[in-house]
């Protein structure tokens, strides 16, 4: 009696997320679907593979054997979808990209389309946490995100850390100096992004780490109005290295923190059963390409 590869594909997910409702979001399909087919592979070889149905599950010792041997046979699926696909190219369908980082957005759709210019890119922009929901939710492929949060079902490839520079207006006092000190805020208005974004928290932290209050604060919610904002001398902010494009009305300094460095790490994050797909191997590919000297 041959074991039903979709069953067993569904405890697989269910054992590994530790629970239905994210197995659901990590294939794709409804909770409902996923539960009717736990309930047959159980009841076709008459065994219970969880000890009940109360997040987090938890297996029985049937289980925890069926376990063992999923984890072998969807990793040898996955050598074996490699081994067929070695030479295989994109020659169409879609990718879904979400970005916390215009820049990194922009690099890895133009690196990508260089190569595959038959597949159709929607990206999708965000700050990091909503972008990692996406992903979680099945709602994009793959994620560009700021020091994402550790999940084990995930796949990480690391991009470039960015540093923290200060946005003055082009005619600003400021602009005579190489870098600007952080204690120059003091006497500074402050435009700041939304409470979420992560360049705020490092702002803040750097701030705080000073001791340093800025003589007032904006709150201006995006890259875009923060930097009409600064363009019409309403203050001056803080960005990332690579949230610094070319603009006349501007002036980049790199802000200087004294012995405190304050770094953001830029990730590729996928699902880790992906990561052998002709899809995951082209972005893979464009990651290492984005973080070679």
């Amino acid at each position: 009696m041959a074991a039903n590869y979709q069953h067993l594909r569904t405890f697989h997910a269910i054992a590994a997320e530790g629970g239905v409702s994210r197995a659901a979001r990590r294939l794709n399909v409804s909770q409902p679907t996923l539960s009717q087919q736990l309930k047959a592979l159980e009841a076709r070889y008459g065994v219970t593979l969880f000890e009940s149905r109360k997040v987090p599950l938890r297996l029985t010792s049937a289980g925890l054997e069926l376990f063992r041997l999923t984890q072998r046979l969807f990793a040898t699926a996955g050598d074996i979808d490699e081994m067929l696909g070695e030479t295989l190219s994109l020659t169409g369908g879609v990718l879904r990209l979400g970005s916390d980082n215009p820049f990194y957005a922009a690099k890895t759709v133009q690196l990508f389309r260089r190569d595959n210019p038959q597949t159709v890119v929607q990206v999708r922009m965000g700050n990091a946490r909503e972008v990692m929901r996406w992903l979680n939710d099945a709602q994009i492929d793959a994620a560009l995100a700021s020091d994402p949060p550790g999940d084990g079902t995930l796949g990480y490839e690391p991009l470039a850390s960015d540093t923290l520079s200060c946005a003055l207006p082009h005619d600003h006092a400021l602009t005579a100096l190489d870098t600007v000190p952080i204690a120059a805020f003091a006497r500074e208005t402050l435009l700041l992004r939304e409470p979420n974004s992560k360049t705020r928290a490092f702002t803040e932290r750097a701030l705080a780490d000073a001791d340093i209050e800025p003589c007032a604060l904006i709150e201006l919610q995006s890259r875009e109005t923060i930097r009409e904002g600064i363009a019409l001398g309403l203050g001056i902010s803080v960005f990332f290295t690579s949230e610094c494009p070319p603009d006349t009305r501007i002036a980049y300094r790199p802000l200087d923190t004294g012995d405190r460095q304050y770094q953001l790490s830029n990730y590729l994050v996928y699902q880790k059963e992906r990561r052998r797909s002709a899809l995951m191997r082209a972005l893979q590919s464009i990651a290492a390409e984005l973080r070679a000297p």
